[in-house]
């Protein structure tokens, strides 16, 4: 006979932080430390943003992940935050790459009779 199965309900650690307060700590700081980077990034990167385009986008890049919960998403999200501000900072990275950020998700289709007709669409 097959023994019923136990419920597989384990207590997990998480990676750097005890509660949502350290956490939230966690992910305050790495904002912080990103926007004091802002106007270096800006020297350094030989980009078409101004600085406000550049917060707006750090501000965006954050807010993607607001509704995040779990203390070890969070702890992750802020470790790769931290690795993507050292390749920042230490010029790891070229414009190109850093400009992949400011590219559009969706293109936007043609409307119009002629624009359909040079992209090739019916």
């Amino acid at each position: 006979m097959a023994t019923p199965a136990k419920a597989a309900v384990r207590q997990v650690q998480p990676l750097l932080s005890r509660n949502n307060k350290e956490a939230h700590r966690r992910v305050i700081n790495l904002y912080r430390a990103w926007y004091r980077q802002i106007p270096y990034i800006n020297l350094e990167f030989d980009i078409p943003k101004t600085e406000n385009d550049m917060r707006q986008k750090l501000r965006e890049e954050f807010m993607k992940h607001k509704d995040v919960k779990d203390i070890r998403i969070i702890d992750l999200l802020v470790v790769k935050g931290q690795m993507e501000l050292q390749e920042t900072a230490q010029k790891w990275k070229n414009s190109g790459t850093f400009m992949y950020l400011y590219k559009d998700t969706v293109e936007k289709k043609p409307t119009d009779f002629m624009s359909k007709f040079l992209a090739g669409q019916d």
